[in-house]
């Protein structure tokens, strides 16, 4: 019944009177940024089940071999911040020609790595340079769609990407026990030069946002954006929220499913976020509706299915299928706000969206950090329940965030309880 009614309702939109303009992004090339994206960030993904292997081979202490996953974050904040908005200043097909080569340079160095410090300096370069293709896509794809279509063009996009994350894991693992780990990034270099003409060929050739502007400048306008820009700083914030609950739960997931009674394998765990893979398809339609002035109520519909999931999660030690039930709402409702978040924030400036998807991102790399440490502390005092509690808390904390921001004439509650003081006070 509820798939019905989203059917309906997307039919009633696209073919309403005063239908929107035919699109301006086809759908082949849509599905071209969608693969592009979740390949490139696939390979900031990959070491996370390899670290056991990488551990043995290079003599590092498993205490240690953290280190190997802190070098692949490092680079994406650097990325972020330095790489990604320089699409709104340069060609951006030409930029993304250069950052794909050096992303195949650094896949090269890790996989012929043979010392620790070669073996960091490429996932350095890994996470600079996968991060960068990866928002440097979403940027171009905002900037190619026109406006009616941004939200959807966006969304698939990051539809990829949402399924280049949750089965970067389960690639790795398969070829690895088929060619070891060296052999997983021998694969994604081979995969990325492959996507090398499709790129070239198809990506549009678009306008730079700012060509006469420096580097330095550049970077000083994104402070500029930051303060300015009202909804970027609260979707931004909301991304904090939502990413942070995020790696609360996923962080903590492999500690009780690892133990007894369940004792289960490290791929098996992986495994259940390919569950997630709905999310990834539903990314789309949030989109579409973002483009049509319904951003706010996904807003707070995908807010609510993030909150209602953690008490399937709670109940994991009675059933592993409402563990899987949680996990679908999770994925769903958090898929469903960035996206939207993400349409919402470059609709006010298309010309600065590769700052804005920077900034927007930064956000979101400080939610997963602070998500990531916290859990694991919960998880020692308080076990599974208590990470459970953290986890709802945030995900209250960002619902009852969104409705304190909310503009005035977008709060329907508060207005129709004004209007029926003052007829009681008229009476």
């Amino acid at each position: 019944m509820q798939t019905s009614f989203v059917l309906q309702l997307d039919w009633c939109l696209m073919h309403a009177p005063g239908a929107l303009p035919a699109p301006q992004v086809s759908r082949g090339l849509t599905f071209l940024f969608a693969v592009a994206a979740g390949l490139s960030v696939a390979n900031v993904y990959y070491a996370q089940p390899l670290l056991d292997m990488l551990a043995q081979d290079f003599g590092i202490n498993r205490a240690a071999i953290g280190m190997v996953v802190t070098a692949t974050q490092v680079g994406c904040g650097v990325a972020l911040v330095f790489l990604v908005p320089l699409g709104d200043i340069v060609d951006r097909r030409h930029l993304m020609t250069v950052q794909l080569g050096l992303l195949v340079v650094a896949l090269a160095v890790v996989g012929t790595a043979h010392s620790s410090s070669a073996l960091l300096a490429g996932m350095l370069g890994v996470g600079l340079m996968g991060t960068a293709m990866t928002q440097g896509l979403i940027s171009y794809a905002a900037s190619a769609a026109a406006p009616h279509e941004r939200g959807h063009v966006v969304g698939a996009t990051q539809g990829g990407v949402f399924l280049g994350v949750l089965l970067a894991r389960v690639f790795a693992g398969g070829i690895s026990d088929m060619a070891g780990w060296r052999g997983v990034y021998v694969c994604s270099g081979l995969l990325m030069l492959a996507l090398a003409l499709p790129l070239r060929k198809r990506l549009p050739v678009l306008p730079s946002g700012e060509g006469d502007g420096s580097y330095v400048r550049l970077l000083v306008s994104m402070l500029t954006l930051l303060r300015e820009e009202r909804v970027l700083r609260i979707r931004g914030m909301l991304s904090l929220f939502m990413w942070a609950a995020f790696n609360i739960f996923w962080s903590a997931l492999v500690l009780p499913l690892s133990s007894p009674p369940y004792s289960v394998s490290h791929t098996a765990i992986g495994a259940f976020g390919l569950v997630g893979a709905v999310g990834a398809l539903a990314a789309a339609r949030a989109g579409r509706w973002a483009d049509h002035g319904f951003g706010e109520r996904t807003s707070f519909a995908a807010l609510l299915l993030l909150l209602l999931a953690w008490w399937p999660l709670s109940r994991m030690p009675w059933s592993l299928w409402m563990l899987v039930i949680g996990i679908l709402l999770l994925d769903m409702g958090g898929q469903a706000l960035h996206v939207t978040n993400q349409s919402m924030i470059l609709r006010s400036k298309p010309e600065a969206s590769s700052r804005l998807i920077g900034l927007y991102m930064l956000f979101y790399a400080a939610g997963s950090g602070l998500g990531a440490i916290s859990t694991t502390a919960i998880y020692a005092y308080a076990g599974w329940d208590g990470v459970c509690l953290l986890g709802a808390a945030v995900s209250l904390l960002a619902l009852v965030f969104w409705f304190t921001t909310l503009p005035r004439p977008s709060r329907p509650f508060r207005v129709r309880l004004a209007s029926r003081r003052n007829a009681a006070t008229d009476r």
